[in-house]
């Protein structure tokens, strides 16, 4: 049997009932290998979401890491993930008091039987509780209408394009001004703002910040690119535990040059703080 798909032997973690908790557990076979069967639902274009796969493995990273929170994240996305069985492997590189370091890789089979990597991370692990209260900074949260004002994909008489099924596990509400691309005039700003949450409620914490920064239309359709957008590399900071309620995320792209783009993300909660940044290079499907 691949090993990818072969049977746990010791307990699955789950958080909680909600939907992305379940699907991002991930079962410990041994100390440092982890088995999942990445769902379907949090598919976009047939792959499976950078965002949802940097939470997998930040969900093995917390087993594997004396510290419960991801500080820093930055993986590399080597092939695209499909559903269905993987590995997880971890390895500790570092301990100490306040942070801990640890590496992380995704495997899957391709059609031919061939053990392929995914996906590789590197990221800090510490504990935002013990984090202090100070906060000197010039950002400032994103003007957003009211989420009542904002639009979905059940608000639009026709499919969205690029439309996937993770858009059903999300409550996505967009800027009407950042959705020119969806009526087919787009702005030409590499911008994109919207309320994010979970579609069932769920509040957010760490984990979910890592699928919010990456969770939007890609900033390339306001651009007037359309397709699939791949995710090169992605580094997130998670600064803050959210507060309970929607978030709003905000991301901004300066220079597309050469087919690839920067994607700069930061992700606001209900108390108005700035609880993840991140930056992404993503490849631009050029016609």
């Amino acid at each position: 049997m691949p090993e990818a798909a072969s049977a746990p032997s010791s307990s699955r973690a789950v958080i909680g009932d909600s939907e992305f908790d379940r699907d991002t557990a991930v079962t410990r076979r041994e100390p440092g290998v982890y088995d999942i069967d990445l769902s379907a639902g949090w598919t976009i274009f047939g792959a499976v979401n950078g965002g949802f796969l940097l939470a997998v493995l930040g969900r093995a990273l917390a087993d594997a890491l004396p510290h419960p929170d991801p500080f820093a994240v930055s993986a590399h996305y080597l092939t695209a993930s499909r559903p269905g069985p993987a590995l997880v492997r971890t390895e500790v590189v570092r301990t100490g008091r306040t942070l801990s370091t640890g590496q992380a890789s995704l495997f899957q089979y391709d059609d031919e039987g061939n053990k392929v990597e995914r996906i590789r991370v590197l990221a800090s692990y510490g504990d935002l509780a013990d984090l202090p209260d100070d906060v000197r900074t010039t950002a400032t949260p994103p003007a957003i209408p009211p989420l009542e004002q904002c639009f979905g994909a059940d608000d639009a008489p026709a499919p969205v394009p690029g439309g996937s099924a993770i858009a059903d596990r999300l409550m996505l509400k967009l800027d009407p001004s950042t959705l020119g691309w969806a009526l087919g005039a787009p702005s030409g700003k590499g911008e994109m703002r919207a309320w994010f949450g979970l579609a069932d409620g769920r509040d957010a914490d760490p984990f979910s910040l890592l699928l919010a920064v990456d969770a939007l239309p890609p900033t390339a359709f306001e651009i007037g690119i359309a397709g699939w957008v791949p995710t090169v590399e992605l580094t997130v900071h998670v600064r803050r535990r959210p507060a309970p309620g929607p978030l709003r995320v905000s991301i901004t792209t300066r220079n597309l040059a050469g087919g690839f783009l920067e994607e700069d993300a930061e992700v606001w909660d209900a108390e108005d703080r700035l609880v993840a940044q991140s930056r992404q290079l993503a490849r631009a499907r050029l016609a």
